[in-house]
């Protein structure tokens, strides 16, 4: 079996990478690449089966409201990066260099070609996900401008045949009318967190693309609460997953209440298309939100940390009822 260290196809690393918007044609090396990176990294045994049952790249590549950059050496793909622009705030990942070449400052070079990106679109917050125990990620990344900050756990707990809530729905069973005003509401729920936060482009390539699905929570005053929910083969859950990208609640006093009717809901829609695991991701400045997770029985499968660019806290603090994952 090859491994990352022998597949080489012949580059010169002395030359300096060109970086450029990333090829429908190089997509499969692209996935090639990052299970490689991140298996041989993670020292799995196969690295190249590495997280086989999930897409992190063709999905990206297809959505309108992420870049995705290429770095080629030679005329060949050695690795790329995916920022994603939700509005105000913007992160970045999975970024992935070929194995064999990763001390040639080709993540560096996408790296500056990324922060360009998030400065051409105006972005106010920016950060990443990164691995907490490697000095070498936090340290490239710091030269960057991103600062680490808290704990992200990455958490799971069966999903049980819950009682759904009252007044909650599934985006993909609306009328177009009705969608326009589910987007103009999530939008109102998320500013309501941060200034310019906007899910609705992710709401919308989720839908197109048949990635999952998002459930909706009303309150007395129009939309309380969403989540995006991934499920299935091409979509970023996993195997028997229903993986919650971003789930947001309005910022009013019922905020807590109205979380709890989300998680329901999520546990609903788990429960109604067969999978039997809910996944969510927690950041720990969110400890409000976090501790309702391990109350219900979620349990901390990855635990990362998040970098914010200019230590800026952003929707990362207390009493904010976000669920998120910026891998």
């Amino acid at each position: 079996m090859p491994t990352a260290a022998n597949i080489t196809d012949a580059v010169s690393p002395a030359r300096r990478p060109v970086i450029g918007p990333l090829a429908e044609h190089d997509l499969p090396e692209a996935e090639r690449i990052f299970r490689l990176a991140f298996g041989t990294f993670l020292g799995v045994p196969e690295p190249e089966t590495l997280w086989s049952d999930r897409d992190y790249v063709h999905g990206r590549w297809r959505a309108p409201h992420v870049a995705a950059l290429g770095a080629t050496l030679d005329g060949r793909l050695v690795g790329s990066n995916f920022a994603t622009r939700w509005g105000s705030v913007g992160f970045f990942g999975p970024i992935t260099v070929r194995a064999d070449l990763q001390e040639y400052g080709i993540g560096k070079a996408l790296l500056a070609a990324t922060m360009d990106q998030f400065d051409a679109w105006g972005t106010r917050h920016a950060g990443l996900f990164t691995f907490a125990h490697s000095p070498k990620h936090v340290a490239l990344y710091q030269k960057f401008g991103f600062h680490a900050r808290f704990l992200t756990a990455i958490m799971s707990a069966p999903a049980r045949h819950a009682q759904p809530p009252t007044h909650w729905s599934r985006y993909s069973a609306l009328s177009d009318a009705e969608k326009v005003a589910a987007l103009r509401g999530s939008r109102e729920v998320t500013d309501t967190l941060y200034p310019g936060l906007d899910l609705s482009d992710e709401i919308s390539a989720v839908q197109a693309q048949h990635l999952g699905d998002t459930v909706l929570v009303e309150g007395d005053d129009g939309l309380a609460a969403f989540a995006i929910c991934h499920y299935g083969p091409r979509s970023e859950a996993g195997a028997g997953a229903c993986f919650v990208k971003f789930g947001a609640v309005r910022d009013t006093p019922s905020a807590e209440q109205d979380y709890l009717r989300l998680l329901d809901a999520c546990e609903a829609l788990a429960v109604s298309v067969d999978m039997p695991t809910l996944l969510a991701g927690a950041n720990l400045a969110r400890h409000e939100a976090y501790q309702h997770l391990v109350a219900r029985g979620f349990r901390t499968e990855i635990q990362g940390v998040t970098m914010h660019r200019r230590n800026d806290p952003g929707y990362c603090r207390p009493g904010v009822y976000i669920i998120d994952d910026w891998r």
